[in-house]
């Protein structure tokens, strides 16, 4: 890196100052002996949730751990990414003093939070011609007030994982936090980049059991990093973010990963099946590669096909409002079953 990396320059002043809430669970964690539990003000009749959740989420911690190869004291749960990533605005960026920097198209909730904790979001478009980031234009957009870069890889909308030459060098050249949001990674051909978190003291990694792990209505994220970040975001979130019932849950799919990685494989085979097939209806123009698990099409009148579909039954996304994606729809892949209708009714089409 550029300069010594110090997470303490990079902290809000009241963050570092501040004691954390402490709730009875924090203070005494069971190792399992049978206790009589008075400490809480719960409610003593046992029905399987009249006791808070562990607000740690340890078991669930544990199991991660071992299966993504990192300590338990370098992940945080959040209540879906998007908690995850409001606690990164709320530990590291000073309302109307700091800024961060995304790079559109990209996520929409980057720029939802920026404005929700009052903090200047500087857009750097990704390059046209490879919907690569734009280093120099990074760089350059950054201050001494840039405290986090936010990539999407695989990006949203556009699918593209962003090559590696290209994030080695922001994180080596950019002082603040490098975000790194891989909620499709599972998809992608790719390593995630966890395999680097010992080497980047201001990597953050943020995942989710949403997508891969087909768990979205439980709404649980997940951000990997070095001790010191979880140790500041830990100051700052909800004592009991993630409900006993989610950590049961998530236990129990992580103990199943095969059933995962059949899905997984299902989805990639789908999406390699369907990309020519989708290349040969004559009003789509351009198909972008994906290591999600969905598509991105470039097509004659978006809003009309999108229109269409709704007629036939198939909510797709119209993303023509972003930068770079005029006339441009994205499609998630489906089960077989419904790959082969949306085929069916694309073809359709007149």
């Amino acid at each position: 890196m550029s300069q010594v990396f110090n997470i303490e320059k990079l902290v809000r002043e009241n963050v570092r100052k501040m004691k954390p809430y402490a709730s009875a669970r924090d203070e005494y964690h069971s190792d399992g002996s049978e206790m009589v539990f008075l400490d809480a003000n719960e409610n003593p009749f046992d029905n399987g949730l009249n006791r808070y959740p562990d607000p740690q989420q340890w078991k669930v911690k544990k199991s991660l751990a071992s299966i993504k190869d990192v300590s338990e004291n370098q992940i945080l749960l959040g209540n879906g990414s998007d908690e995850v990533l409001d606690l990164l605005f709320r530990a590291f960026c000073e309302p109307g003093q700091d800024n961060v920097i995304t790079l559109p198209p990209t996520y929409g909730m980057y720029q939802v939070l920026a404005n929700i904790n009052a903090v200047e979001n500087r857009e750097v478009l990704l390059r046209k011609d490879t919907l690569e980031p734009d280093v120099e234009g990074i760089l350059k957009a950054a201050d001494e007030q840039t405290k986090l870069l936010f990539f999407c890889s695989p990006n949203n909308p556009t699918g593209n994982r962003f090559s590696d030459e290209t994030i080695r060098q922001l994180l080596g050249a950019f002082n603040g936090l490098v975000v790194i949001d891989e909620a499709y990674i599972d998809f992608s051909k790719k390593d995630s980049w966890l395999r680097e978190l010992g080497n980047y003291p201001n990597l953050v990694i943020t995942q989710t059991f949403s997508k891969a792990y087909g768990l979205a209505g439980l709404r649980i994220g997940i951000c990997y990093a070095s001790r010191d970040i979880i140790a500041i975001l830990n100051k700052i979130k909800p004592p009991y973010n993630i409900n006993a019932l989610t950590q049961r849950r998530v236990v129990e799919a992580l103990a199943d990963t095969g059933s995962v990685e059949r899905e997984i494989e299902t989805i990639v085979s789908e999406r390699t099946r369907l990309i020519p097939l989708l290349a040969e209806i004559p009003f789509v123009s351009d198909i972008y590669d994906s290591d999600a698990n969905f598509v991105l099409l470039r097509v004659d009148d978006a809003n009309m096909r999108y229109t269409q579909m709704l007629e036939r039954g198939f909510v797709l996304r119209n993303r023509s409002t972003q930068p770079l994606c005029n006339n441009t729809l994205r499609i998630t892949i489906g089960t077989p079953e419904e790959n082969q209708k949306l085929l069916n009714a694309l073809k359709s089409l007149r």
